[in-house]
């Protein structure tokens, strides 16, 4: 009996290992690739902060370096900390220069970290061979791949996530076992210095989480509410870890968030939810929200994971229906990144993932009693499955090479006279330029959904003397936003063509 129970703990520990590795070989594939596979103009605005950083500590960098990069870094939005940023610039010595292939070793790094904690998780509530078909969908999801190699925080602060929910959990238990044990024994010490020791680990991972990027903290303090009142019940304030977890979930993001950069966080708020909060009054908005989760996850393994919350035992109950409405009160609160920005939504891959090991792990004890014939096909249908959606994850990054990007901004920068001011309609917000020409022009408004959900319809041609004062050129690289303002296209063509080349127009706005 005991040989058979060690020979399948080391039968899933193997799969467990090969899963991981899966999941990180798929996220090197294309690992030199720029970082134009996946929501560009967030990768590139990383990449920019992080050559600032480098180049103001790198010794055989000029004054006009500095300055370029120091100017290129301050013109795109800086909401969170650079801690991702800061990490990659410093790995930049030991790369030799600037790579994205460091940015997403280190993304990939995190993301298999998280993985082991969440897969320990999953195997607390659940067989170990439902933790790993769970783990393999936090792996293998296409979706997952694309996002959790991206040089963003997001996936930084999913990874720190999901390792303080570990902890948290784990607090949760041993606070449990404490409470059972007999004070006449010798056991609750342990179980005490245990329960303090989880508490600091959730709450560092957790703060850090909400530090990184502060749109976590609806999933952190609803996670955090749930199990401290599951745990402690009514009793929760006098416990002394309770109080100190709270501080280290909190007081970091607070300092930053409110106290540094609270000029940049108002902005964030009344950008981004006060003008756009009239989004959740229509109807329109949820069948948006559902579709583009329904394109992310399918929304049968959603509902399936939902079913899961409600059948788990109690403590993962409470822990996954506050998750979930944790993220029902960060959809409405940030409506419309819900159906336009994917990597808003990389913090329920874990969450759908402990729902769906609650929902397989009966599937999985019944498979175990089949005969061989059942337990064969089984294993064979997963181990297909799983490769299917490998295999999808791998096609859609080898689908597309971007190393033809570089040469072509660098030629468009080069073409850019010295010192000219410059006006352009140009891709990402004009990052492209900045990261691979080295050259930075003022920005021609985009005709966008949401510009229009802000603005209104605006003919921004109307505005064109103003916007162009003082420029010597207009530069077109995004000719899909040139034919969405047609009124723009018209007034162009009356000035002379200063230079053009493939895949780019230089008006000259002087004659």
């Amino acid at each position: 009996m005991q040989t058979a129970y060690l020979s399948q703990t080391r039968n899933w520990f193997i799969c467990l290992i090969i899963l991981l590795a899966l999941g990180g070989l798929l996220r090197l594939i294309d690992i030199t690739d720029p970082p134009l596979d996946f929501h560009s103009s967030r990768q590139l605005r990383n990449s920019l902060v992080a050559r600032d950083i480098y180049y103001s500590i790198l010794p055989s960098a000029t004054t006009a370096q500095r300055e370029l990069a120091s100017s290129f870094a301050s013109s795109v939005g800086r909401y969170e900390p650079p801690v991702i940023e800061s990490i990659v610039a410093l790995s930049y010595f030991v790369a030799g220069g600037e790579t994205i292939a460091v940015a997403r070793i280190w993304e990939v790094f995190f993301w298999l970290l998280a993985g082991i904690a969440l897969f320990d998780l999953m195997r607390r509530t659940a067989s170990p061979w439902a933790a790993l078909i769970g783990l393999a969908y936090y792996l293998v999801l296409p979706f997952s791949v694309q996002s959790s190699r991206s040089f963003q925080p997001d996936p930084l602060m999913t990874s720190a996530f999901v390792i303080g929910i570990y902890f948290l959990y784990r607090w949760s238990e041993a606070s449990g076992v404490q409470e059972l044990t007999p004070a006449t024994s010798g056991e609750p010490l342990d179980s005490k210095r245990e329960t303090w020791k989880f508490a600091i680990l959730a709450g560092l991972f957790l703060g850090f989480a909400t530090f990184v990027k502060i749109v976590i903290a609806f999933f952190v303090g609803g996670a955090a509410i749930a199990l401290v009142l599951f745990t402690l019940k009514k009793d929760f304030w006098r416990s002394k870890q309770v109080w100190v977890m709270a501080a280290l979930m909190i007081v970091p993001a607070l300092i930053f968030y409110i106290l540094i950069n609270q000029s940049r966080s108002t902005e964030y708020f009344f950008g981004w939810t006060v003008e756009l909060i009239k989004l959740i009054g229509s109807t329109d908005f949820y069948t948006k929200w559902l579709a583009f989760l329904g394109n992310l996850f399918g929304l049968t393994i959603i509902f399936l994971s939902i079913g899961g919350a409600l059948l788990a035992t109690p403590r993962l109950r409470w822990l996954l229906i506050s998750l979930w409405m944790g993220y029902l009160l960060y959809g409405l609160t940030l409506p419309f990144q819900m159906y336009t920005h994917s990597y808003y939504h990389i913090q329920l891959i874990p969450i759908i993932a402990l729902g769906l090991t609650v929902v397989l792990n009966p599937l999985i004890e019944s498979v175990a009693v089949q005969g061989q014939v059942g337990r064969v096909g089984f294993i064979a249908l997963i181990v297909f499955v799983i490769g299917f959606q490998a295999w999808v994850s791998r096609s859609v990054l080898v689908a597309e090479d971007f190393h033809i990007e570089e040469p072509f901004w660098k030629g468009v920068g080069d073409a850019i006279p010295a010192d000219a001011k410059v006006i352009g309609l140009t891709q990402d917000y004009g990052y492209r330029l900045m990261y691979f020409g080295w050259r930075k022009v003022t920005l021609w408004p985009y005709s966008t959904e949401l510009a229009e959900i802000r603005n209104g319809e605006v003919d921004f041609a109307d505005r064109f003397d103003e916007l162009t004062a003082g420029k010597d050129y207009f530069l077109v690289t995004a000719f899909n936003q040139l034919n969405e303002q047609p009124s723009l296209k018209e007034i162009l063509d009356v000035y002379p063509i200063a230079i053009e080349g493939e895949g780019y127009v230089l008006y000259d706005l002087r004659k």
